[in-house]
């Protein structure tokens, strides 16, 4: 079993009988003698650890993922929109684990499920990487920017892709999105955020041609090789789509920008640690895709702290409300902060000319 799991949390349980019945039919070489526990993150969509005993004698590492229990929003926690995306990007040169099947019968588990092979590695969930090496940081971080320019290279149409989302309009959809969340929950008078919202419906970039975006593609959410700085799988695929993949590059470039966890390094002094600066983790981008840059390159950074300023407005307002924990009223300290930063950026870009 693996070590890096818990004990199946009490609202995560699941019927290990219906379980084993669906395996014995549905998972090649499955012989039995099922072992279930549960992987400390991945709560949105719960996450488990199977060891399987298979028919010649062997045990196996399997990892099963699947929506919460409870009334859920059709639009939310759509496991199979991530076995989709990770079953068309086998073989693309996209490191994905390797997909079993897809349940989608809720009478079995309660609601759908899929299954993939677990991947051995490491996860950083600091993206200090501590205890490694600088020059094991520096080629990590190398390699996880060849692992998104290898995903944005894909044509979306060659792996069946091609309806995965509605790029169409992405970027103006995205502002309108966030700044609808925004105000629904908003609570106080910031004015950056007021201003970030109207410099934002007005510098939207030309239209990107539309590639598969991750949607939170950073450091904690790929597996590296066990001793080879290089990326073995990415997961979590749950907020992929089809859109501008610049925004993707932005994403796994807040670190520079926001230092509070998970994101960002907090008080770790990074260039100390070996870190590649961010404009060379975007040349080396933009090289392997063949790009000369990333124009309206603050845009992107902007839009991508709005959205992360939105969400944690949003959960401080629930936790007003009583319908979150408490511990998220410390989330109306961001807010303030990552709006300020952001109008600060766009305003020295706009300075720089």
């Amino acid at each position: 079993m693996l070590n890096d799991t818990i004990e199946v949390l009490a609202q995560n349980r699941l019927e290990d009988a219906a379980l084993h019945a669906y395996l014995a039919t549905h998972l090649e070489g499955y012989a039995g003698d099922l072992r279930v526990r549960q992987f400390p993150g991945g709560y949105s969509n719960p996450t488990y650890a199977l060891d399987a005993l298979m028919r010649d004698g062997t045990r196996r590492d399997f990892v099963l993922r699947k929506r919460p229990a409870g009334q859920l929003l059709l639009s939310a926690h759509q496991v199979d929109r991530e076995f989709r995306v990770i079953r068309a990007l086998a073989g693309t040169g996209v490191p994905v684990p390797r997909t079993h099947f897809l349940c989608e019968d809720t009478g079995v588990l309660g609601q759908a499920f899929f299954v993939m092979d677990h991947v051995p590695g490491r996860i950083f969930g600091n993206p200090s990487m501590p205890g490694s090496t600088p020059a094991e940081r520096d080629a990590v971080y190398g390699a996880t920017m060849d692992t998104l320019a290898r995903l944005h290279a894909v044509e979306p149409a060659a792996v069946g892709l091609e309806s995965y989302g509605k790029p169409d309009n992405f970027l103006g959809r995205l502002v309108d999105r966030w700044i609808k969340q925004y105000r629904a929950a908003q609570t106080d008078d910031i004015p950056e955020m007021d201003l970030l919202a109207q410099w934002l419906l007005a510098h939207q970039p030309a239209a990107q041609p539309a590639r598969v975006m991750h949607g939170d593609f950073r450091l904690g959410n790929l597996i590296i090789h066990p001793l080879e700085p290089r990326v073995v799988a990415v997961l979590d695929w749950e907020l992929s789509t089809l859109g501008d993949p610049f925004c993707d590059v932005a994403y796994s470039c807040l670190a520079y920008h926001l230092f509070e966890g998970p994101i960002g390094w907090e008080d770790a002094d990074w260039r100390a640690l070996g870190i590649p600066e961010e404009s060379e983790q975007v040349r080396r981008y933009c090289a392997l895709r063949g790009l000369d840059g990333i124009p309206h390159w603050d845009f992107y950074i902007a839009v991508n702290i709005f959205k992360l300023a939105a969400i944690a407005q949003g959960a401080y307002k629930r936790a007003l409300d009583g319908v979150a924990p408490a511990a998220s009223l410390d989330r109306k300290k961001n807010v303030a902060t990552r709006a300020r930063l952001a109008w600060s950026l766009v305003n020295r870009a706009a300075c720089n000319g």
